[in-house]
C-alpha cells in the first residue's frame, strides 16, 4: 500500500455529493494516493485536520459546496494544524457555483479533477502549480468571535439575486446553468425595466461602503463584489486601474439602475471593464472594507450575513494560504 499524497475532505451532506459520493468512495478505495475523510458536521473539521497533519500529505483536496470550502478554510487559518507550512489546498468542482474551483482551474467532473490533481502532485512541475491567495476575514464590528474566512463576497443587488436564485429557482429542480440563466434574466428585467413583484428579486437597500483610506460609496448598487480571486466577474481579471500596493481585496460596485448596469456589460464585452474608468462602476483594492446599511445582506462563499446600522460588517485581508492551481 502506497503512502497517501492527497488528503480528500468530503462533506456527505453537500448537495453535489448526493449523486457522486459512492463513486468518490470507490475511487479512494482503489487509489492508494488518496486518503478520504468524510466530515459529518462542521465541528468535526478540526479533528480531521489534526489527523491529516500526522499523515503529512502534499495536497489537501476539498469535495463539497461553497459552505464546506469556507468552513475548512476558516479552520485551516485559525487552527494552525500544520504549523508554518500548510499543504496547498485544491477544490474539486462540486456545488452550485464553484467560484473558487473555477478560479483554480477545476471544472467538469470532480473525479476527473482529482485525477488531474494526482498527476500534478506526482509531476516534476508540482511547485509551479502552487499559488498564494489571501482570504477575506469577515466579522461584525461589535462581535468578539473569530472571523469567518472566504474568498468571494457578493452584496447589494448581487446578494439579492443569489438569494432569489436559491429560494425561487433552485427548488424547481432545474440544472444549475439553466437556473443561473433564469435568475440572471430576472435580475436584468427587474433592474432595467423596473419590475417589482413577488416573482422578481426584491428591490435592493442602500448601503455604505468604506474602503481605500476612508473613501466612501453610499447608495443602492446593482452589484457589490469583494474578492481575493483572480477574476472579479464576467471574466474580468483583477488589477486594471488598481494597484496591488492599494491592498489585497478587490472591490467592484455598480450603481443601481439600468444605465450603469448596461455600461458594465458593454465594457465587459469590449474588454474595457477593469482597464478604463466607467461611469457608475467603482473599482478598487483595499486591506480593510466596511459595509453597513439597514437590513442589507452579503453572502460570503455561500453563507449569509446581515449588515445593520449599529453592527456593520468589517472585511480584512489575511496572510496568504497556498492553493493548487490545476491549469498553467
Amino acid at each position: 500500500m502506497g503512502v497517501p499524497i492527497i488528503a480528500l475532505l468530503s462533506n456527505p451532506h453537500s448537495t453535489g455529493n448526493k449523486s457522486i459520493l459512492d463513486r468518490v468512495r470507490s475511487y479512494c478505495d482503489t487509489h492508494d494516493d488518496v486518503v478520504h475523510f468524510e466530515i459529518d458536521g462542521i465541528d468535526k473539521i478540526s479533528a480531521a485536520l489534526d489527523e491529516i497533519a500526522t499523515i503529512k500529505p502534499k495536497v489537501i483536496a476539498i469535495n463539497g459546496g461553497d459552505g464546506t470550502v469556507q468552513a475548512i478554510l476558516t479552520a485551516l487559518y485559525h487552527g494552525n494544524h500544520f504549523g508554518e507550512e500548510s499543504p496547498p489546498v485544491s477544490v474539486l468542482p462540486n456545488g452550485k457555483t464553484n467560484l473558487i474551483a473555477l478560479d483554480l482551474g477545476a471544472s467538469g467532473e470532480p473525479l476527473d479533477a482529482l485525477d488531474t490533481i494526482i498527476k500534478i502532485t506526482k509531476s516534476d512541475g508540482f511547485e509551479t502549480h502552487i499559488v498564494d491567495r489571501q482570504l477575506i476575514a469577515l466579522s461584525h464590528s461589535e462581535a468578539n468571535n473569530k472571523p469567518v474566512l472566504g474568498m468571494f463576497l457578493g452584496g447589494a443587488g448581487l446578494a439579492d439575486a443569489i438569494l432569489y436564485c436559491r429560494h425561487k429557482i433552485y427548488p424547481l429542480g432545474l440544472p444549475n446553468f439553466i437556473s443561473h440563466i433564469i435568475a440572471t434574466f430576472a435580475v436584468l428585467f427587474s433592474a432595467i425595466l423596473g419590475f417589482e413583484s413577488r416573482f422578481f428579486p426584491d428591490k435592493t437597500n442602500a448601503v455604505r461602503i468604506s474602503h481605500m483610506h476612508d473613501n466612501i460609496l453610499h447608495g443602492r448598487f446593482n452589484v457589490l463584489i469583494v474578492t481575493t480571486l483572480e477574476k472579479l466577474v464576467l471574466g474580468v481579471k483583477s488589477g486594471g486601474e488598481t494597484s496591488s500596493d492599494d491592498g489585497k481585496m478587490k472591490l467592484m460596485a455598480v450603481d443601481y439602475g439600468p444605465i450603469a448596469l448596461l455600461r458594465m456589460f458593454y465594457a465587459s464585452l469590449t474588454g474595457r471593464l477593469g482597464n478604463k474608468a466607467i461611469k457608475g462602476v467603482h473599482m478598487g483594492q483595499s486591506d480593510h472594507i466596511q459595509i453597513d446599511g439597514e437590513k442589507s445582506s452579503v453572502i460570503l462563499d455561500g453563507e449569509i450575513f446581515s449588515a445593520e446600522d449599529k453592527s456593520p460588517i468589517v472585511l480584512r485581508s489575511t496572510r496568504p494560504l497556498p492553493f493548487l492551481r490545476i491549469t498553467e
